[in-house]
């Protein structure tokens, strides 16, 4: 019989808003704690599948699945890893508890949660991960792999305000581009 006992605590921690959190949640050719590194490309299938049946990577608190804390509305591999970028929902008491310890620097690693498609066994020990069937990506005390970090507030920021300027680019690029080949212009 499973027995489990807990008790209900007043959490007065209020969070106005929600709160954007990003970074990598794995990065290519680093080898993490058990010796096994993820190659580039391993995620692409399973975030091909995900987008076509319109599902989304679950974002957990400490890879439990009675713990979802918010949504990862991006999620990309590019030449570094696997970026992600989410938001925390406030609703949820374990997010707004999440918020906290990322405020005070308490917490900041990210894992991911996956089933081995195709590896193969390195000389040395651990494996090549060459595809990986992407479930979760959680936020963690301790990640298996140790660099696999929020990015902090400043860069995220940043980040935001880059994209911003490469978009604002691009667009007036375009219009431009747009000017020059009409007629009589």
């Amino acid at each position: 019989m499973l027995e489990r006992k807990f008790t209900r605590l007043n959490n007065s921690l209020s969070v106005e808003g929600e709160v954007t959190i990003s970074g990598y949640a794995s990065l290519f050719h680093q080898p993490d704690q058990g010796g096994d590194r993820v190659m580039p490309g391993a995620f692409a299938a399973s975030l091909k599948q995900l987008a076509a049946e319109a599902r989304a990577v679950k974002m957990l608190w400490q890879h439990d699945p009675a713990q979802p804390i918010g949504l990862w509305e991006e999620i990309s591999e590019d030449a570094r890893g696997l970026w992600v970028k989410g938001r925390l929902l406030p609703e949820v008491s374990r997010a707004r508890e999440a918020q906290a310890l990322i405020a005070a620097g308490a917490i900041d690693g990210l894992s991911i949660g996956y089933r081995t498609e195709k590896a193969v066994k390195n000389p040395t020990g651990g494996r090549a991960l060459h595809q990986l069937d992407l479930w979760e990506v959680s936020l963690v005390t301790f990640p298996m792999l140790p660099s696999a970090r929020l990015q902090p507030a400043a860069l995220q920021e940043k980040a935001q305000n880059d994209a911003r300027d490469w978009r604002d680019l691009t667009a007036a690029l375009r219009n431009a581009t747009e000017l020059i080949r009409q007629p009589g212009a």
